[in-house]
């Protein structure tokens, strides 16, 4: 009697993992969605704990096996055949869920680094956005425009190594049919708004140099007519202190 319950409790225990295999790694998943995706993950993290649990029972029903043997040689052949089978199928599906959970794990853990990034890399944009839209009215003084020009060209010194992680994880999930259409919209939209930035930024930079380089050229224009007329006015001065008459003067004097 007690090889019989051993014998159905084998065969109950071989028909809950290959239901476990059928619910848990024979589902095609397309995870369109993060919903979709996140649920995937904890589901596949109860199936883990589900099936870890059951070891407990795998170990009662070898225990049992081995006892019954030693009493009842036959019987318990017959049942460590089925054993060795059952635990085998068992420490399968353990590995098989184990591997698909920890990969579950590693996409959810893929799709929020890839938030992390777009997030700082937006902010990034608004920052230059606004530096940008900083220089659209600046007053005509020198300082004001390069000011201007060094915070403008601060912000652009910004390393892309951020970018390259937004790309290579977009393109890791999209490769594997995870959120493709999300992340494909999300990665479209940030692109052409950094493109349009950055090309208006470099634009502005670009007119800021020029107009830094007029002004600081008007200015030492100006110095230099200021120090020629302070010399005229000196010289001037002086033919007005030695009482000399204008037709004496030279021409220009005059």
């Amino acid at each position: 009697e007690k090889a019989v319950n051993l014998k159905k409790d084998l065969a109950e225990m071989q028909e809950w993992m290959t239901q476990a295999e059928e619910e848990y790694l024979e589902k095609d998943f397309e995870y369109k969605s993060p919903e979709e995706l996140e649920n995937a993950v904890e589901e596949m993290k109860r199936a883990k704990e589900d099936v870890l649990q059951k070891e407990v029972r795998v170990k009662i029903l070898k225990d049992n096996i081995k006892m019954l043997a030693t009493k009842v040689p036959s019987s318990g052949q017959d049942l460590a055949t089925e054993l060795n089978v059952v635990l085998e199928n068992y420490q399968l599906l353990c590995n098989r869920i184990r591997g698909k959970c920890h990969t579950l794990e590693e996409v959810w853990s893929c799709w929020i680094e890839l938030l992390q990034y777009l997030d700082l890399e937006t902010a990034w944009l608004n920052n230059l956005e606004e530096r940008v839209q900083m220089t659209g009215n600046l007053p005509d003084k020198l300082d004001a425009v390069n000011d201007a020009l060094e915070s403008l060209e601060s912000v652009l010194r910004h390393p892309a190594d951020n970018r390259t992680q937004i790309r290579e994880l977009g393109q890791t999930l999209i490769d594997g049919g995870i959120l493709d259409d999300i992340i494909s919209e999300k990665l479209e939209a940030f692109n052409a708004r950094y493109e349009e930035l950055s090309h208006l930024a470099v634009s502005r930079q670009i007119a800021l140099e020029q107009q830094l380089q007029t002004m600081r050229e008007t200015d030492h224009m100006l110095q230099v007519l200021l120090e020629s007329l302070g010399d005229l006015d000196r010289q001037l001065t002086s033919y007005l202190t030695d009482r000399i008459d204008a037709f004496q003067m030279p021409q220009e004097a005059q």
